[in-house]
């Protein structure tokens, strides 16, 4: 995911000290009710030519007390509190109605749980609800994570392989945030690897860290996958990984997430703009 997050296995209590137990989770019901979960959505850039060609959809949570509750911790609340489908459901039809006004050149992506890919019905039952939006499955890109490979690695081959099959992309997330396993590589349907923000750190300036980032994407592009950068930041950063041919970034250095509108808007300004 585009942000900067705190780890899902780690628990949120301690981070909302003076919350009675079972009160967030309790909250988090009655917001799913009310429809209180906000979708924003991080763009993601051409490396070369800066044109935005699509964005991941974050879900956000602006708690009453609390104030702002990212993906990170909102997912955590949700499975404790056995919440995670109905709120994945929640932010993928939101996603799905905001991204139905946007151009047919821009892609959305999401984030699929670990719950969700490893129920045998997901495939078809994703397929179904894609079914009932505007949006094409080829204008959707389904990102997984590591963490939620190492749950069933079979499962997920199965269930990604009948979702390309119906026109879906997919896409390796958070690629070298944990141990980059490339057996998932090998094995995996993929159309996609996202670099996470920890293999852009201290490039170009810190040798070794620029030969792994190289090497890596190296590798992406000997399987053909198009190959993202998260988590970019500077100037120096866009230009380093746009020479070693990564194809997409995404960061903080042009946007912030932001509203679908924010997004049509940025689209449109950054038609035809390059960062060199």
């Amino acid at each position: 995911m585009g942000e900067v997050r705190t780890s899902l296995r780690g628990p949120t209590r301690g981070r909302f000290p003076g919350v009675r137990a079972g009160a967030l989770e309790a909250d988090l019901l009655s917001a799913l009710d009310r429809r209180e979960i906000e979708v924003l959505f991080q763009p993601q850039f051409a490396c070369v030519g800066g044109a935005v060609t699509g964005a991941e959809a974050l879900a956000r949570w602006q708690h009453p007390s609390l104030g702002e509750i990212g993906a990170r911790d909102l997912f955590a609340i949700a499975e404790r509190a056995a919440l995670v489908a109905p709120l994945s459901r929640h932010v993928v039809a939101r996603a799905l109605e905001d991204a139905a006004t946007w151009p047919h050149n821009l892609m959305l992506s999401l984030n699929i749980t670990p719950e969700e890919l490893g129920d045998p019905r997901f495939a078809a039952d994703f397929a179904a609800l894609i079914g009932q939006s505007a949006i094409a499955p080829q204008r959707l890109m389904l990102e997984i994570t590591e963490d939620l490979l190492l749950r069933n690695l079979g499962q997920a081959a199965s269930a990604l392989k009948a979702l390309r099959g119906l026109g879906f992309r997919t896409a390796l997330d958070d690629f070298g945030a944990g141990f980059c396993n490339f057996r998932y590589l090998r094995e995996l349907p993929l159309d996609a690897l996202k670099l996470d923000k920890a293999m852009v750190d201290g490039v170009p300036g810190d040798p070794t860290a620029l030969a792994v980032f190289r090497a890596i994407v190296q590798v992406g592009k000997a399987l053909g996958l198009a190959v993202y950068a998260e988590g970019i930041e500077t100037e120096i950063q866009h230009a380093a990984i746009t020479a070693e041919g990564c194809d997409y970034w995404q960061g903080f250095l042009r946007a912030q997430p932001m509203p679908s509108a924010s997004v049509l808007a940025l689209a449109r300004t950054a038609r035809g703009m390059g960062h060199g």
